[in-house]
């Protein structure tokens, strides 16, 4: 009986990856991108009047490449479906498109969205961008930025707007900022 708790201990510290410690569904970026206000440049008239409300806030960003396919735009309803979500607590959370260009035309729903802001990321926040966790996001991800400006969790395409929304909820329940 004595030897079963420390066989069970041995194989786990052999064994590290077949416990899932945490209780967040989205992937920790190790160590978190900060960014700086002026990393987001507005791609509309709207943007840029509004782009000073990222700060101080939770965002939600949707990194969108060349022509927004399908599942961009799922992406941009899921995140949209989110912020709905959160209840009360949805003037602490902003959502950002993230366009690689200037370029890029979103669809027609997304151009007209109210609460949708539209930036381009500034030469520092795109090279940065490409080193997160070793890739670059992809269409259709998700990342989670801080009010301090920390980019600090992503989410894979197709993600799973439940899981998303209770990983902000214990965020925006601890957090004492934003």
């Amino acid at each position: 009986m004595t030897a079963i708790p420390f066989s069970i201990a041995w194989y786990l510290a052999a064994h590290p990856d077949t416990v899932r410690l945490g209780t967040n569904h989205g992937e920790l970026i190790q160590p978190p991108l900060q960014t700086e206000p002026v990393s987001f440049i507005g791609a509309d008239t709207f943007s840029q009047e509004n782009i000073g409300e990222l700060k101080g806030h939770w965002v939600l960003i949707n990194p969108v490449f060349g022509a927004c396919s399908q599942v961009c735009a799922d992406a941009l309803h899921k995140s949209r479906q989110i912020g709905l979500m959160i209840g009360k607590d949805i003037a602490r959370v902003r959502r950002l498109a993230l366009l690689s260009d200037g370029q890029v035309a979103l669809p027609g729903q997304w151009r007209e969205d109210a609460r949708l802001l539209k930036a381009l990321p500034a030469d520092g926040l795109r090279s940065g961008l490409s080193g997160i966790a070793g890739q670059a996001p992809v269409e259709g991800a998700l990342i989670i930025m801080d009010p301090l400006g920390n980019l600090m969790m992503k989410y894979p395409p197709g993600f799973d707007p439940y899981q998303v929304r209770d990983d902000l909820s214990k965020l925006l329940r601890i957090s004492q900022i934003g």
